[in-house]
């Protein structure tokens, strides 16, 4: 008999053009310039294709938006789970007050289930933010896991490269001083663990990245690899994938709306690695990274990767975070 293939998730955070503008500093994205529309349907056939069932973590002021209930509510429609992307989609999350987290989701959770009839149990936050208060409060209002964390060393070098693209004042900057997490973050587990707080426990599920080396896996970075060579792309990742299984760790896997538009569907973002690309090349090259994924493992949603991971033992981790 074949033996089964080992578990792994797959999630998409459906941030949308503004909140990239927004993060940026660049002027115009208050009008909610938005590619959902776009994206959502491209998505949605790749994945049918591929009889995947995955995660979409949403923005709430998305979802507040009548003009997007349609496309939104096609992600349920099709069987996939609906996270909570945070309602303003700000990095900077792990600086709100208390009050303010509260708000955040809360307003979030609303604006979702009211959009596509599902309410978020997964929550990530924008920029891998995340803070003791806000496991607090995901403990609290009982969601099921949190999967924020980004364990590489790589995230000072890439918000340098951001920062240093952007058109943001000096308090922006300030703002967004933790964005895409510090090199300390390479310290934390790519497994799943419980964080243990006063509130209870949360299951935490990592963003993965290669065991031992913390480099990222996540498809925006093989795509700006691909720039280089899509064949040593492709390779880094099987290696990757090798390494995962050789660990016994169950990979949860990130896209991006980015992964499927190129220079031919949205200008503004040129800022972004592997912008300058069309869309059939990078959705060909998503599609390869898919399908060596689904070789290898038996990819779910995230609601199914914290469910099974509920039943082992998994380590406590006290939650420590600075702001």
């Amino acid at each position: 008999m074949q033996e089964p293939k080992p578990l792994a998730s797959l999630s998409l955070d459906l941030d949308n053009q503004w909140s990239y503008m927004k993060t940026h500093g660049d002027p115009g994205w208050e009008s909610l310039p938005s590619y959902l529309n776009i994206v959502i349907p491209r998505v949605l056939q790749l994945l049918k294709d591929r009889g995947l069932t995955i995660t979409f973590f949403v923005v709430g002021l998305d979802a507040e938006q009548d003009r997007n209930h349609d496309v939104l509510l096609s992600i349920a429609a099709a069987g996939h789970e609906i996270g909570n992307h945070s309602f303003h989609h700000e990095p900077w999350l792990h600086l709100y007050s208390q009050e303010q987290l509260a708000t955040e989701i809360e307003k979030a959770e609303g604006s979702i289930e009211r959009a596509t009839g599902r309410k978020p149990i997964g929550f990530r936050g924008p920029g891998f933010s995340l803070s003791n208060d806000l496991i607090e409060l995901l403990t609290r209002r009982g969601y099921l896991y949190d999967a924020s964390t980004f364990p590489t060393y790589l995230g000072p070098l890439a918000r340098a490269y951001y920062f240093m693209k952007s058109r943001l004042s000096e308090t922006e900057l300030k703002e967004r001083k933790n964005l895409f997490g510090s090199f300390a973050d390479g310290l934390r587990s790519t497994k799943a663990y419980r964080w243990r707080s006063s509130a209870g426990e949360l299951i935490e599920i990592p963003v993965t990245t290669m065991p031992g080396l913390k480099l990222p896996i996540h498809v925006s970075y093989l795509l700006y690899l691909s720039n280089f060579s899509a064949a040593l792309a492709l390779a880094y990742f099987r290696t990757a994938l090798e390494m995962c299984r050789r660990s016994g760790t169950q990979p949860s896997l990130l896209l991006h709306p980015l992964d499927f538009l190129g220079c031919d569907d949205v200008s503004e973002l040129s800022f972004f690695p592997a912008m300058q690309l069309k869309s059939g090349i990078k959705v060909s090259f998503v599609s390869r990274v898919l399908d060596i994924f689904g070789e290898k493992f038996e990819v779910v949603s995230m609601e199914r990767h914290a469910r099974h991971a509920s039943d082992l033992d998994l380590a406590h981790v006290t939650p420590v975070f600075s702001k």
